[in-house]
């Protein structure tokens, strides 16, 4: 349970990096997101999520051996 309250703690950390340090940066790209095709959305989010499984895979020690 810590390392999900933990894991929320950095995505707060980072959306507020992202909102405080670069408020046109996240203005322009939430502008974007909007406008994106439907189908872009999924598979970039498919392809994040699949990157994330595979950083924390790798992160704590994926392999048995």
């Amino acid at each position: 349970m810590s390392d999900l309250i933990t894991a929320i703690g950095l995505l707060l950390v980072l959306e507020g990096l992202l909102y405080g340090g670069f408020p046109h940066f996240a203005r322009r790209m939430a502008k974007d997101v909007s406008e994106a095709p439907e189908n872009y959305l999924r598979i970039a989010g498919i392809v994040a999520l699949a990157l994330g499984v595979g950083v924390i895979w790798l992160v704590r020690g994926g392999s048995a051996g």
